[in-house]
């Protein structure tokens, strides 16, 4: 799929992975449809790299429509938006659980849904979804953030067996820890001992590959997480005992903590 020149629809926009996202497509020639819920972010962003700015918050389903009568022209639609949903599940109250799973699920398949058409029908287009390593292999106190990423690799994957042979490519990018933007960044949480993390850049530099590459799943991690993750998703007893043995727990309840007052 050629970037330049095309409109590129970007969730998420006023995330920090979702910033560097936006200037890594603007450097590419992308016309950019910005969309996110704080219009005082994307705004000066807009203004910077000359995109067009869309305020909606995803976990209303009318919002999802008008963000796609909106965005007609799009021909790739980066899915990057996601909620912190970290924590165990039983905090979590009802509204929290359907807000978490609305934005973190059902708006990349609802949007995937309406945005589809128009692209078969050009005969060109590019889904991408952002996923995480946490839909591959499952963790301590992260069953809601598991079960959204399980289900956006399932979902992404059997729709790009949908579409082939449509001009519409589809693809899975999946972060492992970002270290300077996201979730994780944001809430201050400290790794265990030897665990490494990545760059935004490199998570927008396998968006723009997954793109122009139609690759179906990329997996932005340092090596040991890329094959922690392949082998614990094949065996999660393995993965389980691991996870405890390194202290994963401990992370994951820095995570929930620093996450808290914004799922």
């Amino acid at each position: 799929m050629r970037i330049a020149g095309t409109t590129v629809l970007l969730t998420g926009a006023t995330g920090g992975i979702g910033q560097t996202l936006a200037r890594a497509f603007a450097a590419k020639g992308a016309k950019l449809l910005l969309t996110g819920r704080r219009e005082e972010v994307l705004r000066p962003l807009a203004e910077r790299l000359g995109g067009r700015v869309i305020v909606a918050d995803l976990a209303e389903r009318s919002d999802v429509e008008r963000l796609v009568e909106e965005s007609a022209d799009a021909r790739i639609v980066i899915a990057n938006a996601a909620l912190p949903a970290s924590g165990p599940v039983l905090d979590y109250r009802t509204e929290e659980l359907d807000r978490a799973l609305d934005v973190n699920l059902r708006a990349p398949i609802l949007l995937s849904r309406l945005m589809a058409p128009r692209m078969v029908e050009a005969g060109s287009g590019h889904l991408v979804m952002i996923g995480s390593l946490s839909g591959r292999t499952a963790s301590p106190g992260a069953a809601l953030y598991n079960a959204a990423k399980f289900g956006l690799r399932g979902f992404t994957l059997g729709l790009r067996q949908d579409l082939h042979g449509t001009g519409v490519g589809v693809s899975l990018v999946q972060p492992g820890f970002v270290g300077d933007a996201g979730m994780f960044a944001d809430a201050g949480t400290s790794l265990p001992a030897g665990v490494r993390t990545v760059s935004s850049r490199r998570v927008a530099a396998a968006t723009i590959r997954a793109v122009e590459r139609n690759r179906a799943e990329v997996n932005v991690a340092p090596l040991e997480l890329r094959l922690g993750s392949a082998i614990g998703g094949l065996f999660p007893s393995i993965a389980e005992r691991a996870q405890r043995g390194a202290g994963a727990g401990a992370t994951s309840r820095q995570l929930a903590d620093g996450q808290r007052d914004k799922r």
